[in-house]
Parts: structure tokens; C-alpha cells; sequence
């Protein structure tokens, strides 16, 4: 019965916000009367949110997060990354077919057709993605105006979202700090999605909200932030005393969030794609797969027949390129030259890719003797990456004493190269370095790398490792910065009189202020137990 009055009314509400200027506050003054039609809002203009006033900084917020939140509306990039990180590439290749489908049926049947390919059959005890790659992509999408809006409100934050809420449960809470997170469920069966969403509630708009605990902060009454094309929510923000409204028009001026306002830093995450999986792109990175196993074996093959020198610059011509930097052009190279001849170097570099002692391998090339021999020192490369790799490695044993053994042995051999952080980071930050390195010799050259690709990930925690080599040898292109940092001062080594802590601590330092890179105090063990959960032992 009170259906068309409804409608009507919702109508008349939609009609006129779209005459009004953006971002205008829409007031609802509720009528005393104990009709049916009683609770149905009144709206009338209402000073722009951002430029603030007092009162709402101890209001509870309940926010649209594709609408108000993203610079995109558009959900589609994290269901493909969720078909192509959870479900595989056959998946993923499954839902951009569908696409123009999705396009035409509407928003809600277009959300359950993305849903069920992207879930269903996935097993409910496993899915991660949502805890390891989507914050990064849904981060990055995060506008700064936006974002500023939402924090302008000091009271309890309840997030609406139109995704399942498994997707984005982790993002909005651990890296926005979000109190509640109200989404629909996913139905499954025998531990796994069979790709049904529970039913959405259309009852009554504070159905859900009633779900979110009223303590504390949450007596005082609710502000809303939509957007114009919400139709899925309007009963939900109906119970709000003021809902701002945002266009598309608006967020096309948005600026990207800043990453030093991130409330927790963004430091690990795991899937194989590098970029946005927007339709375009996917369409591309699907056209690109079998060229880009075409040139993986044609890219490995010249690498291991040729030269160093005729590789690089065939390398150079296909896409993978580097970068050497030396801060003295004199100095070091003659430095290492001589140091060469005495004894092994020990080169200690930052982790970013499982080729890092390669392409220091290559840069040496321009500086000292190609004859001279340089093994890499691994923590967890798989036994098939090992086979192929162009220079000789030495597995770690975690046994203290015998790792120190191996490492003075290898040194009395020749040159040596380590990473003290043992696992890969693929942001601006550096892990924690062990010490074991320091106390073996005082001839420390301190090597900064930064790796950036186009599409693919090379390094992987709950993935197959010995997929890593390939994905990154099928990027279209790729650019490896190396720096070759002096030889430390024997007042800084283990026989100048520092401990192997204080020595490791500032060949951190070093690094990171040469990369500009933030130095933590995390372990190879914090980012399996994040990303995997295991100590990340192979």
C-alpha cells in the first residue's frame, strides 16, 4: 500500500537534487505523525559539507564507498581481479567476455553476474584476495577530496558498499580505519561460494543499519554521503538526518589519495598484475599473453647464448632496461677493481625482484672485469629458478653457523652478493636486515635497486615461485635502476668497532635514503604471515 507513495515521492527527490548544484547537503526533516507516509523525508538545500562546521565532528557517517569514496564508480576492475588472482586467467578471460553483457541487464543483474563467474566453486577458507591485492588497486582509487570528507567526520564511520563485503571488509577497516562495513553476504555451501549473493533486504531502510552496534558515538544522529546513481541503497541512507550528494562530474576532478595520507601504510601485497584491470587493459593484457611468451623464451634464450654485453643491449632493444648510477664515476670504479684483486666483495643489496643479483651482475660488467666471478646468496628460491640461473647461487640453511661458514667461503672465492631483507618488497620501503652479513668481512659495497614493471608481477607469496622468472621476462617493458653505493669506511664495519646490529642498521640507511625508501623494522616472516600465512619457508 505504500509503495506508489514511495516511488512518487522518490521520484520528486531525484528530480530536483539533479537541478540543484553538486555536493549540495540535502536536509530530511522527518514528520511527526504516526502514518505510514510519516517517515518518508522531506528535503531542502543545505550548505556544502566541505566547508565544515563543528557540529559534525562528532556525527556519525555512514558513506557510499564506490560512490563517494572511489574516483571510479566502476567495480568491474576488482571482479577482474579477483577472476584472475583467485579463479586464473580462463576466469578472468570468462568475465571480459561478459562484459557488454554486464553493460546491458543493469546495475543489480550486472553485480550478480560479475558475483557468480568470479565466485562461484571457490573455496571460502582460501580466498585472500580480498585481504591481499584489492587494497592496493582499491588505494590507489581512492580520492584525496573524497577521502577528506569522509575524515571530516570524528564520529563512527559505517561503510556501504555495492560489492560483496568479503572484497572489501579488510580495506575499509585495517587500512581506512573504518568501524562498520554493511554489504551483502556471500552464500556458500560446503565450504565454498557457489556464487549467490543473500538476498538483499528492501523491507525497510534501516534494516541493516539496525546490525551496527549504537554505543558511544553512534547516539547522535547519522550523516549520509551518496552519489546521484545509488539506486541499491536508497532506503539505507533514507534513515539518515543528511545525506550529501556526489556526481560524476565532480569526481572527474578528484585528485589520487597522497600515499603519506594513508592511514596505515600500504607495505605488502601480493597478486601477479601490476596495473588497472579496466576493460581496455585486460582486453590488452590478454592480446599480449602469447607474444609475451613468444618473447620470454626469445628474451632467456639470447641471455644464456650471448655475451653479457651483446645481451644487454638485445635486452635493451626488447623492453628490459636499467639504469647504472654511480655517485663517484671515478672513484668507484677503481675502488672496485682494486678490492677485486685482494679479495672477494661482499655486495649487499635491497630486495625488489628474484633478478636483482643478475642485473648486478650485468651493471658490474660496465666497471670492473667480466672475468670476475660473482655468486648470489638465496633464502627461498624455488629449485627451478635455480637451475636456470644465469650466475651461480648458494642456498641459505637458516642454520646461523653454517649460513656464516658458507659465506666466508664463498668470499675467499670471489665477489658475493646478498639481500639481508630475504623476501621482496615491492613498495617504497625496506624490511629489516639481518646481521649475518656484517660480521664476515669489512669490504661491504652497499647497492641500492629500484624495479619497476608494466604488467606483471614477478614475485609472488601464496603463488607458484617458479612462475616468477616468466611473468617478469613477459612484461612489454621494464626498468631496473641500479645504484652502486662506496665501499663502507672500516669505522663502520664489525672490525672498526660497531656491532653487526649497528652495521646492518646503517647499510639499511644508506639504501634507503639513496631510494628514498622508508626503513622499517619487518621481516620476511611478518609479510608471509600477512600475505600467506606461513613463515614463507620453500
Amino acid at each position: 500500500m505504500a509503495g506508489k507513495p514511495f516511488n512518487f515521492k522518490f521520484f520528486l527527490f531525484m528530480q530536483k537534487v539533479l537541478f540543484t548544484r553538486t555536493w549540495n547537503k540535502i536536509y530530511i526533516q522527518r514528520k511527526a505523525s504516526s502514518s505510514p507516509h510519516a517517515s518518508q523525508p522531506h528535503f531542502n538545500k543545505y550548505p556544502f559539507l566541505g566547508k565544515g562546521q563543528g557540529t559534525l565532528l562528532n556525527k556519525a557517517l555512514m558513506f557510499h564507498m564506490e560512490g563517494a569514496l572511489l574516483k571510479s564508480s566502476s567495480v568491474f576492475p576488482y571482479f577482474l581481479l579477483v577472476a584472475f588472482e583467485a579463479g586464473g586467467p580462463l576466469r578472468a578471460f570468462t568475465l571480459l567476455l561478459l562484459y557488454p553483457i554486464v553493460c546491458l541487464v543493469g546495475k543489480e543483474w550486472g553485480l550478480k553476474i560479475m558475483v557468480f563467474v568470479c565466485f562461484v566453486g571457490l573455496k571460502e577458507a582460501s580466498f585472500s584476495v580480498g585481504r591481499t591485492v584489492l587494497p592496493k588497486f582499491l588505494l590507489e582509487d581512492v580520492g584525496n577530496e573524497g577521502f577528506d570528507m569522509v575524515m571530516k567526520c570524528g564520529g563512527t564511520k559505517i561503510a556501504v558498499t555495492d560489492m560483496p563485503r568479503v572484497m572489501v571488509d579488510c580495506f575499509l577497516k585495517d587500512y581506512l580505519r573504518i568501524e562498520y562495513v554493511i554489504g551483502r553476504e556471500l552464500k556458500v555451501v560446503c565450504g565454498h561460494f557457489i556464487g549467490l549473493m543473500e538476498d538483499k533486504k528492501t523491507s525497510s531502510g534501516s534494516t541493516e543499519l539496525d546490525k551496527v552496534p549504537r554505543e558511544g558515538k553512534m547516539d547522535s544522529p547519522v550523516i549520509g554521503i551518496s552519489c546521484f546513481n545509488n539506486s541499491l541503497h536508497h532506503q539505507l541512507f533514507s534513515s539518515c538526518e543528511v545525506v550529501y550528494m556526489v556526481s560524476e562530474a565532480d569526481k572527474k576532478n578528484w585528485q589520487t589519495l597522497p600515499r603519506e595520507k594513508y592511514p596505515r601504510p600500504l607495505i605488502f601485497h601480493d597478486g601477479r598484475l601490476a596495473l588497472r584491470p579496466t576493460p581496455i587493459a585486460t582486453l590488452f593484457i590478454f592480446m599480449w599473453i602469447p607474444f609475451g611468451i613468444f618473447l620470454l623464451l626469445v628474451r632467456a634464450t639470447v641471455f644464456f647464448l650471448l655475451p653479457y654485453k651483446l645481451s644487454i643491449l638485445f635486452l635493451h632493444f626488447t623492453g628490459l632496461r636499467g639504469t647504472l648510477i654511480i655517485p663517484d664515476d671515478c672513484r668507484v670504479p677503481n675502488e672496485l677493481k682494486q678490492l677485486s684483486k685482494e679479495g672477494g666483495l661482499l655486495y649487499v643489496c635491497n630486495h625488489r625482484t628474484l633478478l636483482d643479483p643478475v642485473y648486478l651482475s650485468m651493471g658490474l660488467v660496465q666497471v670492473r672485469p667480466p672475468s670476475l666471478s660473482l655468486a648470489a646468496v638465496t633464502y627461498s628460491l624455488s629449485r627451478v629458478t635455480e637451475l636456470f640461473a644465469p650466475i651461480r647461487t648458494v642456498r641459505l640453511t637458516r642454520d646461523r653457523e653454517k649460513d656464516s661458514k658458507m659465506i666466508e667461503k664463498q668470499l675467499q672465492q670471489g665477489d658475493l652478493v646478498i639481500c639481508p631483507e630475504g623476501t621482496t618488497c615491492r613498495e617504497p620501503y625496506l624490511l629489516r636486515f639481518s646481521p649475518l652479513f656484517a660480521e664476515k668481512t669489512d669490504h661491504i659495497v652497499p647497492v641500492a635497486i629500484d624495479f619497476h614493471v608494466s604488467m606483471f608481477y614477478g614475485t609472488t607469496a601464496g603463488g607458484y615461485k617458479s612462475l616468477d622468472p616468466m611473468f617478469l621476462l613477459m612484461n612489454p617493458t621494464s626498468h631496473c635502476s641500479l645504484t652502486i653505493l662506496e665501499k663502507l669506511r672500516r669505522s663502520y664495519t664489525c672490525k672498526g668497532g660497531k656491532s653487526k646490529f649497528e652495521v646492518a642498521n646503517y647499510v639499511q640507511a644508506l639504501i634507503g635514503k639513496a631510494l628514498n625508501f622508508e626503513c622499517t623494522s619487518l621481516t620476511r616472516k611478518d609479510k608471509y604471515m600477512i600475505l600467506a600465512g606461513n613463515e614463507g619457508i620453500v
